[in-house]
């Protein structure tokens, strides 16, 4: 069997499911936004690199425009049936990994390169010993390699523990390498990346493995596929697939106090839903990182059109789990109305999305008194495109024909 060339025909067809998608998605006016968004971003940019503030934490910034390069994930395109079909030919998988984590690495290069450059004149201009770019450049290609090779090595792991501690490791480990080569000289840095790197290369091999984890890569692969078909979800319906459900007890709490009655069931599914899969994680990445652009430009009108921008995007996140329950069986059975369904969802948005509004807003608290009214009429947009997504959401509901009588 030719392994390479099934990896190539089953990525060729994955990825021929999704592009008839991406001409709705296109259709929707993401072309448009994203435009606008790239030219406000250019003019804010620009504006910076012209005036720049005389404390900005410039290498605080670059840490976190490095930091991923941490960040690994590779697309093996496995399913279940290949822990029967494909295990003959268990010795010779590594042709068929090869592909995976080329692409694996290769993409994910160009994009961080991407960001380096971009943020490079405002890093020449604000720092007072801002190293040699092409160093810098190959030091993080570096990187990169020997985290993607950590992270192949974490999927191999017997012992799902081992897995998540040694995934804590190489993310600490890309802030400690990355902060020293940014707060301290070459000569002095260079040699302890080097040692660090080593030592991390020899530690990977003290865990048991597995020559191919088949459950963790079908796991791991039925994650990302979703991924992506959620994504295509926010503009048009596509085909569910499973989602990973993750036990979060430090955030069992959210929804807890909603009463056991019938109107209270379905709210109280989709919080513990959203508890347990991915968009929560991806809510509380672009919080965090909202608010830090959201600190940085608050006193311009760019902080204002971010501000509204992240309400949005977090919004985008929340909403995606309209699709997780429209076809579950369960909820066939249980006597619980569409019109319930519908009023319960839209319920949840507001209440989720809200306290985000209100989270994002306090970095406009800086300005003091001097702003108060701008302030004011800031938190104001915010709660109206909170309210724009729920009419959004209502309006969709109703054409996806969820709803069998109004609320």
């Amino acid at each position: 069997m030719d392994l390479q060339r099934l990896h190539k025909e089953r990525r060729v067809a994955f990825w021929g499911q999704v592009l008839p998608y991406l001409g709705y998605v296109i259709q929707s006016g993401l072309a448009v936004v994203f435009g606008f968004a790239l030219i406000a971003f250019a003019a804010w940019y620009t504006s910076l690199i012209m005036h720049i503030p005389p404390d900005l934490p410039i290498r605080w910034i670059m840490l976190m425009v490095a930091v991923p390069v941490a960040h690994v994930s590779f697309r093996t395109y496995l399913n279940e049936a290949d822990i029967v079909f494909l295990r003959p030919q268990e010795h010779a998988m590594h042709q068929y990994f090869k592909s995976s984590r080329i692409r694996g690495v290769v993409y994910k290069i160009f994009g961080l390169l991407l960001l380096l450059v971009i943020a490079w004149p405002l890093y020449i201009r604000s720092d007072t010993a801002p190293k040699p770019l092409l160093l810098t450049i190959l030091l993080f290609v570096l990187l990169k390699l020997l985290f993607s090779y950590g992270g192949w090595q974490e999927l191999r792991m017997v012992s799902r523990s081992a897995n998540m501690g040694y995934r804590l490791l190489r993310w600490a480990l890309a802030v400690l390498l990355v902060a020293a080569w940014l707060w301290q000289p070459p000569l002095r840095s260079l040699p302890f990346i080097i040692l660090v790197g080593v030592v991390y290369v020899l530690v990977l091999r003290f865990p048991v493995k597995l020559l191919v984890a088949w459950e963790n890569l079908i796991r791991t692969e039925g994650v990302q596929a979703a991924r992506v078909m959620r994504t295509l979800g926010w503009f048009v319906d596509v085909p569910a697939l499973t989602q990973r459900v993750t036990p979060r007890r430090w955030l069992s709490w959210l929804g807890g106090n909603i009463p056991w009655d019938k109107k209270g069931a379905y709210r109280y599914l989709l919080f513990k839903t959203f508890v347990r899969t991915e968009p929560v994680g991806m809510v509380i990445r672009l919080g965090i990182l909202g608010l830090l652009i959201i600190w940085i430009t608050h006193t311009s009108w760019i902080g204002i059109a971010v501000y509204l921008f992240f309400i949005f995007l977090i919004g985008v996140q929340i909403t995606s789990l309209r699709q997780y329950h429209k076809d579950s069986l369960w909820l066939q059975l249980y006597p619980l109305p569409a019109h319930t369904r519908r009023a319960s969802f839209l319920d949840f948005v507001v209440r989720l999305l809200l306290p985000v509004a209100v989270v994002l807003w306090l970095p406009f608290l800086l300005r003091g008194t001097e702003g108060l009214i701008s302030t004011l009429l800031t938190l104001a947009g915010g709660v109206l495109v909170v309210y724009l997504v729920r009419g959004a959401q209502a309006k969709k509901w109703r054409l996806d024909g969820q709803d069998e009588e109004e609320v």
